[in-house]
């Protein structure tokens, strides 16, 4: 079973921030990855109605990690679970779980990919293109090649090595376009 991937918007990280906003549907699971700081709402909202999704359809978002940058505009999804490292909240509702190999459908799991900060989570997404890692491991294609805010330089080395070795066709990075591995 594969699912479909769509970029709602290209993150960046210069003189102002934004995060790479993604859209995941496999069947009923209607997932958005890092819905974080936009020049506007409509940055995310318009893409995501033009490939035919009302918010409230979104049926969960996923937070790589918890600066703002990556979660800000959660709320835009009233109806949804809400992942992080730990966790899953939906309402007034807070139930425990590692997100590490946490399945939200079929085709989509988590995986804990420390480094950046000690709660960082990747979520990998089988396509028919094959495997695609939407992680935070990688702020661009262009880089930077050492994270300046990694809480652990030598351990986000690690997860990304541990994440190449999965075989991903595509990275899409925090900040970035997605890119080919190498």
């Amino acid at each position: 079973m594969t699912a479909k991937l769509d970029v709602l918007a290209v993150g960046y990280a210069d003189e102002r921030v934004a995060s790479t906003v993604v859209l995941i549907r496999d069947g009923e699971a209607v997932i958005v990855v890092d819905p974080g700081m936009a020049a506007s709402r409509s940055v995310i909202l318009d893409p995501l109605r033009e490939l035919g999704v009302e918010p409230n359809e979104v049926t969960d978002v996923v937070f790589s990690h918890h600066h703002p940058d990556h979660t800000l505009n959660a709320a835009l999804f009233p109806e949804a679970r809400f992942h992080d490292h730990w966790a899953i909240y939906r309402g007034d509702v807070w139930l425990d779980r590692p997100a590490d190999g946490f399945e939200l459908s079929p085709a989509v799991s988590l995986r804990a990919t420390p480094g950046h900060t000690a709660e960082d989570i990747t979520t990998l997404v089988r396509t028919e293109e094959g495997l695609v890692a939407c992680t935070h491991l990688w702020w661009s294609a262009e880089g930077p090649e050492v994270d300046p805010l990694a809480v652990d330089q030598g351990r986000l080395e690690q997860s990304r090595a541990e994440l190449l070795a999965l075989g991903p066709v595509l990275i899409v990075p925090g900040h970035g376009r997605p890119f080919p591995p190498g």
